[in-house]
């Protein structure tokens, strides 16, 4: 027996299924899975200026597609990184400049504006660790400290990486603001986060090494962010700063350049800090044309480092 279906109710039918469904968000969705494969077209880029213009908009513009589908987790995933990487890799060098150039007002602008990336990089990281996060990282009250230790504790494997970027975000926010009180007790969960992430690795080893090497990366960082007086520990964070250079095979630059600015002013070794220096100047930014962008941002500011050096010592 053949089924037969008016016309008119089959137009209408289709209709109504094109009704039900959003064709903004369908479009978002195949975007966002492009804008995934394109990424690291950005990491590969050779120009630093281009791409501190280009990464501005290209931000704005993924942000866009996400208010139309605020549930696209890949959306999510690069508005993370990009905010975070664009704080680090741009903004805090503009206030690391003006600073040298004594630029206190401009200094203080790019600071606030660095501390506003690292703050959207946090906030589209805990969207990615789900409901609780937020609350218990933040928590306040006498129950907070335990609040807060077991949320980390209990991050699972598959939230490894917002962890990371929650916990670089989190970190580099302090050290922007290292005069307000209220924010230096985060240094320590910052810590206990990169700590948890070191933990998920040791049991689920990351195929990418530079997602396999900046929990170590900035471990160095928060080591040497304050003197051994008030907890700095700078033989840890030159392990930590080895560790990722042997994850990266020693291409990744900005660890080096890292480990000699932070390692080299805490111990004032200038032979290190020198040393290292001109090292990460005498490699090839192309050595890694995967992370040629970090490269040439390890290459501007191991230049940088080097004028300082009488300042310094």
């Amino acid at each position: 027996m053949r089924l037969s279906i008016p016309l008119g109710f089959s137009i209408l039918g289709v209709a109504f299924v094109a009704g039900c469904i959003d064709m903004g968000q369908v479009t978002v969705n195949t975007t966002a899975k492009v804008l995934t494969r394109a990424q690291p077209s950005l990491k590969m880029e050779s120009d630093y200026e281009l791409a501190a213009r280009a990464i501005p908009g290209t931000l704005k513009t993924v942000e866009g597609f996400w208010v139309v589908n605020p549930s696209n987790e890949k959306l999510v995933a690069i508005l993370t990184e990009g905010y975070c990487q664009y704080g680090i890799g741009f903004v805090e060098d503009e206030w690391e400049q003006a600073t040298l150039e004594k630029d206190f007002d401009r200094a203080q602008y790019h600071s606030t504006r660095a501390t506003k990336m690292f703050i959207r990089c946090l906030n589209y990281a805990l969207r990615s660790l789900g409901r609780g996060w937020q609350e218990d990282l933040f928590a306040e009250g006498e129950d907070a400290q335990t609040r807060q230790d077991k949320r980390i504790a209990s991050a699972p494997s598959s939230k490894r990486t917002p962890l990371m970027w929650a916990a670089l975000a989190l970190g580099a926010a302090v050290n922007q603001n290292k005069d307000n009180m209220e924010m230096i007790p985060y240094a320590a969960t910052a810590k206990a986060m990169l700590l948890k992430v070191l933990e998920i690795d040791a049991k689920h080893p990351q195929r990418d090494p530079v997602l396999a090497a900046m929990p170590h990366v900035a471990l160095g960082l928060v080591y040497t962010a304050v003197s051994p007086t008030l907890g700095g520990d700078p033989k840890k964070a030159e392990e930590h700063f080895k560790k990722a250079l042997e994850l990266t095979q020693d291409r990744f630059l900005l660890a080096r350049v890292h480990y000699a600015k932070r390692v080299g002013v805490a111990t004032q070794n200038r032979q290190l800090y020198r040393d290292n220096l001109l090292k990460v100047l005498q490699t090839d930014p192309a050595i890694w044309p995967e992370q040629r962008l970090a490269n040439e941002i390890a290459h501007r500011r191991a230049r940088r480092y080097l004028k300082m050096e009488k300042e310094l010592f």
